[in-house]
């Protein structure tokens, strides 16, 4: 399934994954730095569908807050 998901790095709210049907807002205490963000976003979507890091792909938007990502169930 493809979710379409805007990424708040470096928030106070975090971790914290917001769900509207195919769009989620995730919400991360990790800044942009070195992919730091990326790999936090992997590990809190596999947390939150309950799946291995492996089942989640970021398909587009690897330095960008707007991302499109695969999760594999």
């Amino acid at each position: 399934m493809i979710y379409s998901v805007i990424v708040k790095p470096g928030s106070k709210k975090g971790p914290l994954v917001l769900q509207n049907d195919k769009q989620l807002t995730v919400y991360l205490r990790e800044k942009p730095i070195d992919g730091a963000a990326n790999t936090a976003l992997v590990k809190l979507l596999s947390q939150h569908f309950d799946v291995a890091k492996s089942c989640i792909v970021i398909k587009t938007g690897m330095s960008s807050r707007q991302k499109l990502v695969d999760v594999v169930q």
